[in-house]
């Protein structure tokens, strides 16, 4: 029988529901200055790292390195009482996790980030494997932190599927050769994921089904 087949998950807006606090945070990082993104082209961003988003909206790399550390103050300050896991997400990864399926995080934070948040929400029992926007050299969109992660988890590409609410997350999944799964309540609409989608679900109970045909269909 195949070995169970690795499954990686985007943290933000994926397991995570803090698009609102990433929004917040945003705006008030921006506040007083003359170039502040809306909600919308920060969202077009959700997937690639801080500070390259932060760059695109700064005058400088001075600046947007203040930017960086506006953002991280707030985000330390109001990190616990805004992030919380989406309903069913821990009934999902720990189900994944009892039935075998390596479990890795692939994320746009940096690493001591997503170790918090993983640790706040009581996951990080349950993940083998953190790849984040410091682990390697390259971030999603590029495939680079995927192909790190199949590494790491003694995968081969067509034994794992990357679930994620951005086009980046699923681009990086696509350009590494898994499987890819968009979920519709994260930051993307379903229109912006569909054409990097191998599939889309809804709704958080429809992970582990989809899993295990991604399974059955490895093993025939």
């Amino acid at each position: 029988m195949p070995r169970p087949i690795a499954v990686l998950f985007d943290l933000d807006g994926t397991l995570v529901d803090t698009v609102p606090f990433i929004l917040a945070a945003v705006r008030h990082t921006f506040e007083g200055q003359p170039r502040r993104p809306t909600d919308a082209e920060w969202i077009a961003g959700i997937g690639t790292p801080l500070r390259t988003q932060l760059l695109q909206f700064a005058a400088s790399p001075e600046q947007a390195e203040q930017l960086f550390e506006r953002y991280r103050a707030y985000w330390l300050e109001h990190h616990d009482a805004a992030t919380h896991l989406f309903p069913g997400a821990a009934e999902t990864v720990r189900a994944l996790k009892a039935a075998g399926h390596p479990i890795g995080v692939v994320t746009a934070k940096i690493e001591a980030g997503a170790e918090r948040t993983l640790r706040h929400v009581g996951l990080r029992d349950q993940v083998d494997l953190i790849v984040a926007a410091d682990t390697v050299e390259k971030s999603k969109p590029d495939p680079m932190p995927v192909r790190h992660a199949l590494e790491r988890l003694d995968r081969a590409p067509a034994e794992a599927v990357m679930i994620g609410d951005s086009p980046h997350d699923l681009a990086a999944g696509r350009g590494a050769g898994t499987a890819t799964v968009g979920v519709c309540w994260g930051a993307a609409t379903r229109e912006a994921l569909a054409p990097l989608a191998d599939h889309l679900v809804t709704r958080m109970d429809e992970v582990v089904p989809l899993v295990a045909r991604l399974q059955v269909r490895l093993a025939h």
